[in-house]
């Protein structure tokens, strides 16, 4: 069965930079794109960035391009990471990792269109 896993949240100071990891198990690496998605307190569940494992390709929200980057690891254990800096107050939120319908980025970033969800790692950005 499918399975998807973050690690990585914590508490980090505004300019700040992290790493999530979302470990994938259950499916073929190349045949579902992976989705981070974010809930902040009080505003609608967010897509921040699209992986699609197939071709490397990759597609951020606005609000986070240039600051962070989604690659994935294929090599020894199937991982998707989700690079961020210059984090401010406005990226605190649970993460989430999600696996979509599609080999590719098609309908991210709406969340019906990715299924399977992790649990969630927090992130807090504060001074």
């Amino acid at each position: 069965q499918f399975q998807l896993v973050e690690s990585g949240g914590d508490l980090v100071q505004p300019g700040g930079t992290l790493r999530l990891s979302c470990a994938v198990s259950g499916f073929t690496w190349e045949d579902f794109a992976i989705g981070w998605f974010r809930q902040a307190p009080g505003k609608e569940l967010e897509g921040v960035s699209c992986f699609s494992p197939g071709n490397g390709g990759t597609t951020y929200a606005d609000s986070v391009k240039g600051r962070f980057t989604m690659s994935g690891d294929n090599t020894k254990k199937k991982t998707v990471y989700l690079q961020m800096m210059r984090l401010g107050p406005e990226d605190t939120g649970v993460y989430f990792c999600a696996a979509g319908m599609y080999t590719y980025c098609r309908g991210f970033p709406d969340r019906y269109a990715f299924p399977t969800w992790g649990q969630g790692t927090q992130v807090t950005v504060s001074s």
